[in-house]
């Protein structure tokens, strides 16, 4: 640390120190967590010195093209809508309430998805899969061109490949970074401008997962991959997916993410990745499906909001929670209560949604030969004033909605036959 206040000369200088003294009480939590570096205190507080950690290898145009990217993805009360499914997942979809999986309906349901009258009050950006980046709308323009037009930023999920690592108890890690910066490439040149880079990891107390080595090769490959997007002009948006799946307490749950958040930042910073120029997309802090304690939703929030104090940095100016299996009444809940609860921090925390959107949009399907489009798109529509309130805090649940209900232990217990 003293090397780097003695790189700066008078004034700025002592501006550099009255920070640092002022944050001290950051440098006192970084120890305490002891997996994050100096530099990650620099981080925190070198936006109000004006200057930032990161991003050498990038020009002031680079950087500000990144951060304009960032900034409109973290606008105010507005979200992600997240449509990257692989054909076969999107497929799978379409099968369960009897839609042919061919590439034109999945071109027309994606359409309404990007065209819904309206829509773009809600969102301000969509993330889409390698085949949708470079199919058309019906008047011709690409989607990437019709999203642009609605000022929603247009993104791209690059093809990943899961790597079971050995000596682990399932833990994984994704595969695909050795062919990335090529795509990136083709990616940013097909209209995107933004990538998001998914890494699945599991809680299971008693097994020991995630491993250290699991967390530390999954943050790792998450820091790579957005030093390699924003190489290309791509605004990367780190995503570490903790499932939802098993019985471990809200309170381990937050250890985990601590964990897991501080590896991933401390990880992207040795990387020197630009951090203002970056998002977060994290799974809601959450006890496991089958943990057997009640909890509320306030308290849920409130281990949300104590996660991101501890480690989130302020230099990155937004969280877009995934929903991670969440229905839309408990996951807009859940959001509406941590921004209630948000009182300090200086992130926008949004929404960047999939199954909590869609699953009930194709129900409408059920029973039909073809795509309820109209029908599909006025729910849409309902949904996202929905999450839109709840990345404002203003979202109304229902008394219920949110709370954790504790799975009894005979319920877990098979039936004797």
């Amino acid at each position: 640390m003293l090397s780097t206040v003695l790189q700066f000369e008078g004034r700025q200088k002592r501006k550099f120190l009255f920070h640092f003294l002022q944050n001290r009480n950051k440098l006192n939590l970084i120890m305490t967590i002891g997996k994050v570096s100096l530099l990650f205190l620099v981080s925190m507080i070198g936006k109000s010195v004006g200057f930032s950690v990161g991003g050498t290898f990038l020009s002031a145009a680079q950087k500000a093209a990144l951060e304009e990217t960032a900034a409109a993805v973290a606008t105010p009360g507005k979200g992600i809508t997240a449509c990257d499914e692989g054909p076969g997942t999107i497929g799978a979809r379409f099968e369960a309430v009897g839609i042919e999986n061919t590439e034109e309906n999945r071109r027309l349901y994606r359409q309404m998805l990007f065209e819904a009258e309206g829509c773009e009050n809600y969102l301000s950006a969509a993330i889409l899969d390698p085949e949708t980046l470079y199919q058309r709308s019906d008047s011709g323009l690409l989607f990437p061109e019709v999203l642009s037009k609605k000022g929603i930023v247009p993104g791209i999920k690059p093809h990943l490949k899961i790597y079971t690592l050995p000596g682990t108890n399932g833990d994984t890690v994704m595969q695909g970074l050795d062919s990335l910066a090529v795509r990136c490439r083709e990616y940013y040149d097909a209209g995107a401008r933004f990538a998001k880079w998914r890494s699945p990891l599991v809680i299971d107390m008693a097994k020991g997962c995630p491993t250290d080595l699991a967390i530390r090769a999954n943050m790792h490959d998450l820091a790579r991959y957005a030093l390699i997007c924003q190489s290309e002009g791509l605004m990367p948006i780190v995503e570490p997916d903790i499932s939802l799946t098993g019985s471990h307490t809200l309170e381990e749950a937050v250890d985990v993410n601590i964990r897991v958040q501080s590896e991933l930042f401390k990880a992207m910073i040795d990387h020197g990745v630009y951090m203002a120029g970056s998002t977060l997309k994290p799974n809601i802090v959450n006890p496991g499906k089958n943990c057997p304690v009640n909890y509320s939703v306030e308290e849920i929030a409130e281990a949300n909001i104590f996660v991101f104090e501890q480690s989130f940095p302020v230099a990155m100016k937004g969280c877009n929670y995934l929903s991670g299996g969440q229905d839309l009444a408990t996951a807009a809940a859940r959001l509406s209560a941590i921004n209630q609860a948000n009182k300090k921090g200086p992130w926008n925390l949004s929404f960047s949604w999939s199954q909590a959107l869609q699953l009930p949009l194709l129900d409408l399907c059920k029973g039909e030969d073809e795509l309820q489009l109209d029908k599909i798109s006025k729910l849409y529509i309902e949904e996202l004033k929905i999450a839109g309130a709840a990345a404002k805090g203003e979202y109304k649940w229902a008394k219920g909605d949110g709370d954790h209900v504790g799975t009894k232990k005979e319920a877990l217990e098979p039936v004797a036959a």
